[in-house]
């Protein structure tokens, strides 16, 4: 063999590999990658996957929303419309509805609300009053009907507290005397100015020097220790004592009973 290849024999050589070069590309169609097609792929799959994810989050999205998200724009106008009906309606039937009124108890002040419960007040004096048949029993004394002490009333003409039994005491001494009006002869200032407690009508006539004793008589005051006083009504056949008395067994009210004569002592009417 030569050393050498000749010209033939190179051309030959090529012409074999190039033979082979085109055996090799009918049996495989596929073409080794490149550098840039293998950059160019994994691209394409990225913006593909981050398509997939977009639209993923925004089905997820959709499905987080309120129940109402869902309706459509008709709906939600037909709701309120609804609603607003509602409202109309409601006014509508509020505007028919007949005005408060007031009934008759006017009393706008403390003042008023005092005036009427003395007015009620009185009227269940009279009530009891005339229950009691006091003016059948010889009763005179005119302010019967007025608030007692404990009814919140206060002091009468007299200077005592109204149904009281100096008060009614009082009265008769003055109608002894014939005043039955103002100016009455005998109020609190001239028959016992120091006090108006019936313990303190002794010491008073004692300090005006006026008659007092243990023997009684029409017209004279019985006077009791225990805080109490009496108009002596008159004398019994057996000696016993008829009296008159406000606010003694019975409240604030008119009563009559008989008495043994030592029962009491006795302050006989002041000079007129």
């Amino acid at each position: 063999m030569p050393a050498h290849p000749t010209g033939r024999q190179r051309r030959s050589s090529r012409g074999r590999a190039h033979d082979r070069d085109l055996a090799r590309g009918a049996t495989s169609s596929r073409r080794v990658p490149s550098r840039r097609d293998a950059d160019a792929k994994p691209l394409r799959q990225r913006v593909f996957g981050v398509g997939v994810m977009v639209a993923v989050g925004g089905l997820f999205a959709v499905l987080a929303l309120p129940a109402y998200a869902d309706n459509d724009g008709a709906a939600l106008h037909a709701a309120a419309a609804v609603q607003a009906q509602k409202l109309t309606v409601a006014n509508a039937a509020a505007s028919t509805l007949p005005a408060a009124t007031r009934d008759g108890y006017t009393a706008t002040s403390a003042a008023d609300l005092r005036s009427l419960y003395a007015a009620a007040l009185r009227e269940q004096n009279i009530a009891i009053y005339l229950q009691s048949g006091a003016k059948a029993k010889g009763d005179d004394y005119p302010w019967y009907a007025e608030l007692s002490r404990n009814q919140g009333g206060g002091l009468s003409p007299l200077g005592y507290y109204y149904r009281e039994c100096v008060d009614f005491v009082a009265w008769r001494l003055n109608r002894d005397a014939g005043t039955t009006s103002a100016p009455f002869r005998w109020a609190w200032s001239q028959l016992t100015p120091n006090g108006g407690d019936a313990r303190q009508w002794k010491a008073a006539w004692l300090a005006h020097g006026w008659s007092t004793g243990t023997t009684p008589v029409p017209g004279a005051v019985a006077w009791f220790s225990a805080n109490h006083v009496a108009y002596v009504n008159g004398i019994l056949q057996d000696g016993q004592v008829l009296i008159e008395e406000y606010n003694y067994g019975t409240d604030h009210e008119y009563d009559t009973r008989v008495i043994n004569a030592g029962d009491a002592y006795y302050l006989y009417a002041p000079p007129n």
